[in-house]
């Protein structure tokens, strides 16, 4: 298989060459190209016809939640990568259309994990965020719902509702990473759902997430 090509939209140098030197040391990912504002990247998405495209969101020019908005109108998966985790910001961006939003101090590993949902269609957000906004469903009650998973599903559930990726679900039951893959993608088919994002909501609504997990 061809390795996902990514392009870079951001405007501190540093930063793009930190992410190239993560992704481009995976397999099954390469970075096709750079941007250091939004006017550019937009130009090079439409030229290069990148398959994931991490954006800042300040950057001069377009910034990088209306970047999102015009590259996901186009067919093209973003993923916005900043430092900043405003509430508003990660509501606009996934409005927008973006298929992630991840803090830049989260780590290589979720970046990487980041690009490879977004190829799966799926949505990754880091976990400081997503925990913050599902306790924020706390505050209004909880319906009560039926659980139609198995106890390793409901295990991982839980884990899944603490913003975890699929190697540390792995690493904390000492399964692998793909296995915890696997589990997730049934667990997303009995519960007809479209990606972790929602199983960590029903999470939350089940009664099943600890609210003072970060």
């Amino acid at each position: 298989m061809n390795p996902t090509r990514v392009l870079l939209a951001d405007d501190h140098p540093d930063v793009r060459s930190g992410f190239r030197l993560v992704l481009d040391s995976q397999p099954d990912i390469t970075v096709a190209g750079e941007a250091a504002d939004g006017t550019a990247a937009l130009a090079l998405a439409r030229r290069l016809r990148p398959d994931v495209v991490l954006t800042d969101i300040r950057m001069p020019g377009i910034d990088g939640l209306e970047l999102t908005r015009l590259l996901t109108e186009a067919g093209v998966r973003v993923v916005v990568v900043t430092t900043f985790d405003l509430d508003e910001y990660v509501d606009a961006a996934l409005r927008n259309g973006a298929c992630g939003f991840l803090l830049k101090r989260s780590g290589p590993a979720l970046l990487v994990e980041g690009v490879r949902a977004a190829m799966a269609g799926d949505a990754l957000i880091s976990p400081q965020i997503t925990v913050r906004l599902l306790r924020a469903m706390t505050k209004t009650g909880r319906p009560a719902v039926a659980n139609p998973l198995t106890h390793r599903e409901t295990e991982i559930v839980r884990l899944v509702a603490r913003g975890l990726t699929n190697a540390q679900i792995g690493a904390e039951l000492f399964i692998s990473a793909g296995t915890a893959k696997t589990h997730i993608a049934n667990i997303q088919a009995k519960l007809e759902l479209g990606n972790r994002v929602g199983i960590a909501a029903w999470a939350w609504r089940a009664g099943l997430a600890d609210p003072h997990a970060e």
